[in-house]
């Protein structure tokens, strides 16, 4: 049986971290792999988490299953993270998952089981996995423009000009902050020419939120999240809390669906649990119980807020100083984008060979398309990486 397999393209990431360790130059600069990390280049355990671990090792009595959807609690307090009060909660039917990428496969499957025929329009570029999940799933996708290769930020006409070709019961995927691999966001009026644009087509929105928090502020982040949620009959949302509460390891993400019609919200319920039961039955519960104590405890989610603003403006800073060195270097202003740019990653737009010079002549180590992880910085690491992006004349 086995004889029948084929090799699997490598993971061009994975690949990435391999070269980086194999490096033995001390100036080595990983931009590559997608985690936080401080100035000392290490992702640390959360303050209000490492405090909520103690409590919960000192007080759970159990490590029996919870329900297929998950602890309740960990649903209410994401819902209120995410949508705020854009929507009733009974409208809102929701599901625990290992990761953010659980909640993506289990959003797929949802739309494959509702709407076998259904297009997904995916933005070009976007997180790599998403495509990778579709093809596995043999699900039709559609790419449409995103990203303006010259200015570095949303290519907005192209943008709704492809979305024009969408057709009733067809889903589009948004990003709802700091979009993976671009760092460019939608503003708040493209996010309501979404909108009107995908009421006019009768399509529904998926959004994957991943990085709440990381961009403008935890409300700020939402606000196109809940513009959608607000206007549009049904929704699907995958959350992470990966990124913003550092809970990588744990794999803790939940998929919500939205239905104007709060009467679908039972039966939306069952089908979630149903897709649960398929997959993994029970979903993982120690990082979700977590962010649950967290949100819930006004010491702990005071002191994660906290820390979570040191981590984006951490970011920021790194993000202007970056931008200002190369101002400084080049005489120019073509790289004021990396400073407007929001969250984790920006999109240098170097070409492939440019990206292969920074590695093999100055160390940096990035994805192939010119991704760069700003948290894989630090102040003393922005010049050695600005001059790098001069001398391989991005």
């Amino acid at each position: 049986m086995f004889e029948t397999l084929k090799e699997q393209p490598a993971d061009k990431i994975l690949q990435l971290m391999q070269l980086y360790r194999e490096d033995p130059r001390e100036q080595k600069i990983d931009l590559g792999v997608g985690v936080y990390k401080d100035a000392s280049g290490n992702t640390p355990v959360m303050r209000a988490i490492k405090a909520a671990e103690k409590t919960l090792w000192e007080t759970e009595t159990t490590k029996s299953y919870t329900g297929l959807a998950g602890d309740p609690g960990f649903a209410d307090a994401m819902v209120s993270l995410v949508l705020g009060d854009s929507v009733p909660r009974e409208c809102v039917s929701a599901a625990a998952t290992p990761g953010g990428t659980g909640a993506v496969r289990q959003g797929f499957d949802l739309v494959k089981m509702a709407n076998p025929k259904a297009k997904v329009w995916v933005s070009d570029p976007t997180w790599p996995n998403h495509l990778s999940i579709l093809k596995h799933m043999g699900m039709e996708f559609t790419p449409y423009r995103y990203f303006d290769s010259e200015t570095r930020g949303v290519d907005f006409v192209h943008m709704i000009a492809d979305l024009t070709a969408v057709m009733p019961g067809d889903v589009v995927l948004l990003h709802g902050c700091c979009h993976n691999p671009t760092g460019a966001n939608l503003t708040q009026a493209q996010w309501k020419a979404v909108i009107e644009l995908l009421l006019e087509k009768e399509a529904v929105p998926m959004i994957d939120i991943a990085y709440q928090g990381f961009g403008d502020g935890l409300d700020e982040d939402a606000i196109g999240v809940r513009m959608v949620a607000e206007k549009m009959p049904e929704v699907i949302i995958a959350a992470s809390c990966s990124k913003n509460f550092g809970i990588y390891r744990e794999r803790t993400g939940l998929l919500m669906t939205v239905s104007k019609d709060s009467s679908r919200s039972k039966l939306n319920q069952g089908t979630l649990n149903y897709l649960n039961r398929q997959n993994y039955s029970f979903p993982p519960d120690h990082g979700a119980r977590l962010v649950t104590m967290v949100l819930i405890t006004p010491e702990l989610r005071a002191d994660w807020a906290a820390e979570l603003e040191e981590v984006r403006n951490s970011m920021l800073g790194l993000r202007q100083q970056l931008a200002d060195e190369l101002k400084r270097l080049t005489n120019s202003d073509r790289f004021d984008f990396i400073a407007q740019h929001r969250g984790m990653f920006s999109r240098l737009g170097a070409s492939p060979e440019q990206v292969e010079t920074l590695r093999r002549d100055h160390g940096i180590y990035m994805v192939g398309d010119s991704r760069l992880n700003i948290a894989g910085l630090n102040k003393t690491t922005v010049p050695l990486l600005a001059e790098a992006i001069v001398k391989s004349g991005v």
